[in-house]
């Protein structure tokens, strides 16, 4: 008996298998999920922070170009 094609179903089955079970421990257990969605806010809070910089850093370059060509012409 041929049993090649049992392994070609077996790989798709265990991985739906996995992937209910990885679904149904999202949110449970000893609370990782909570650090880890404060780790990405602070995360976010620290790239709009530097958003915010970045922005302030463009426009202080925007009036100094502005500035150098004024005094160009």
């Amino acid at each position: 008996m041929e049993w090649s094609w049992l392994i070609l179903l077996i790989c798709p089955l265990m991985m739906i298998f996995m992937m209910f079970g990885m679904k149904g421990s999202h949110g449970h257990g000893d609370g990782h999920g909570h650090d880890y969605g404060h780790a990405v806010n602070a995360m976010d809070q620290g790239v709009q922070q530097q958003l915010r910089e970045l922005r302030a850093q463009n426009e202080q370059l925007r009036r100094e170009v502005d500035h150098l060509s004024r005094s160009a012409r």
